[in-house]
């Protein structure tokens, strides 16, 4: 019974000694190469981010970059008034981002919903060709159509490819406060004051009464007489009635609201953009 049992653990240890040979041989044809080193434990999860987990030493727990290089609205990476650099001592957060400009155009409604924080929706329009413009003087808001962009104190650029933007400086279609203005006060704007032509007048024959047209009756109420008695127009916007378009300063966000609001130019500030708009034609 002994030498069964010895001759089969013979022949078991030759079996182990010429597998593990050939397993060194395998082995040596693998080019060896150095063990990875592991990451200390943290809470800090690496979805979020692009590159592969590294070794966080003191450069690389600050400075670590998000998936995509997102658009942030915060001021950490500002210098300080004095000139200094500040500590980045957190990373970006998710309610400090911002998304690309809108960019609103001059042309037919188009208008996007965003959803944002908090599951609440904005309007971004892309495209608007009308809006509410008020008359602040005579207290009235008309619906017009947008012409173009004339003035930006911001970017010129915004000028050229006619972006609509807040405060930006824009001409409208001055028909819908022409017609209320009429309407009100029974005056006509825009028209030019035609000089009456001198016209020799030819003789008369004897018998005969010359035949002139009867004049028109003005249809004025009692109400629009008495309006038009304390009234008051600034002699540019009757110049800018004249020519059919008014300036208009817009007032609303297109790319937060979807529309494109705004109030006409008047007094001080009026003038005020005229002579910007002269000295810009002028350099041209």
């Amino acid at each position: 019974m002994m030498q069964f049992l010895t001759r089969v653990l013979v022949r078991t240890n030759s079996l182990l000694e010429a597998l593990y040979t050939t397993f060194k041989m395998r082995d040596l044809r693998v080019m060896a190469s150095d063990p990875q080193e592991k990451l200390p434990e943290s809470r800090r999860r690496a979805r979020g981010f692009r590159l592969l987990p590294r070794t966080r030493t003191r450069g690389t727990r600050f400075f670590a970059y998000p998936s995509s290089m997102s658009i942030t609205r915060d001021t950490r990476h500002k210098r300080r008034h004095t000139g200094g650099k500040r500590k980045a001592y957190r990373l970006k957060r998710k309610f400090e981002l911002g998304r690309q400009p809108a960019a609103t155009k001059i042309g037919e409604k188009r208008v996007h919903l965003v959803r944002v924080r908090g599951g609440n929706l904005k309007h971004r329009a892309l495209r608007l060709d009308s809006g509410n413009f008020s008359w602040g003087s005579e207290a009235i808001t008309r619906k017009s159509r947008i012409l173009n962009v004339v003035y930006n104190a911001s970017n010129n650029e915004l000028v050229r490819t006619n972006t609509l933007v807040k405060n930006c400086i824009i001409q409208i279609d001055a028909t819908p406060f022409k017609a209320w203005y009429e309407q009100h006060y029974g005056i006509a704007l825009g028209k030019k004051k035609a000089q009456p032509k001198k016209v020799a007048a030819a003789p008369k024959k004897e018998g005969e009464a010359a035949a002139e047209a009867p004049a028109a009756p003005k249809t004025i109420s009692h109400a629009q007489a008495a309006r038009a008695k304390t009234r008051t127009l600034d002699n540019h916007i009757d110049e800018q009635f004249q020519a059919g378009r008014l300036y208009v300063c817009v007032s609303s966000r297109p790319g937060q609201s979807g529309r494109c609001d705004g109030y006409v130019l008047e007094g001080k500030e009026l003038e005020f953009y005229l002579k910007k708009l002269a000295k810009k034609k002028s350099n041209k």
